[in-house]
């Protein structure tokens, strides 16, 4: 690893932990460039270097996330409804602790003007997230989405659900539940934003039992 990617991995990390904890239960929209700036001790030049926008950071965000679910599934696998479950648990302890950054993902997720590219993860940074994980550089980050997709059709070719639906739909169904019910967890106040996801995914699997 060169000093210039070492340092570009461990800017790029510090300002997406820095952004993580400042915004905490407050809307995106209220977080200030300035405010990460001033904490990481960067120019605002230097932060659109690597972010061109503030939302970049949310992309950032959302792909590191991703990255870390496709590290854990392959060092402890599972498939089919207990895949899906995992990954929701791991969302609503996201919304649980980073209220602010997970509701804004759900609404940069839902920008017109979003960038159809997923956000670049360089092999620096996923070797720092995972210093103790041989070929951790390596790692092909899947989507939720593509994760997602792939429980349900083990789930459906192991009779795990038994909902008469192509996997496709299905996959689009529970990623609603993922997003949606992020979004209605907050605006009803919720008190257990993960016991609400888990009812609402049951219902979708399993039928109202």
């Amino acid at each position: 690893m060169s000093l210039r990617k070492q340092k570009a991995a461990i800017l790029k990390l510090a300002v997406l932990d820095c952004a993580v904890k400042l915004i905490g239960k407050r809307s995106w929209a209220d977080m200030l460039v300035d405010d990460i700036c001033s904490k990481v001790k960067i120019s605002k030049v230097t932060l659109f270097n690597y972010f061109p926008t503030k939302d970049e950071i949310l992309a950032y965000y959302y792909r590191i996330w991703c990255f870390k679910r496709t590290v854990e599934l392959q060092q402890k696998p599972r498939e089919g409804v207990q895949g899906i479950y995992f990954l929701l648990d791991k969302w609503a302890d996201s919304l649980e602790d980073n209220p602010g950054v997970v509701l804004g993902l759900c609404g940069y997720l839902a920008a017109m003007s979003r960038s159809a590219k997923p956000f670049i993860v360089k092999p620096e940074e996923k070797t720092m997230l995972y210093e103790n994980i041989k070929g951790v550089e390596n790692v092909e980050i899947q989507s939720l989405e593509i994760m997602i997709e792939r429980f349900v059709l083990e789930a459906l070719a192991k009779k795990e659900v038994s909902k008469n639906l192509p996997a496709r739909d299905l996959t689009t169904l529970i990623c609603s539940i993922f997003y949606g019910s992020a979004i209605t967890a907050n605006t009803g106040r919720v008190s257990s934003p993960k016991n609400y996801l888990r009812r609402n995914l049951d219902i979708l699997l399993k039928g109202n039992q």
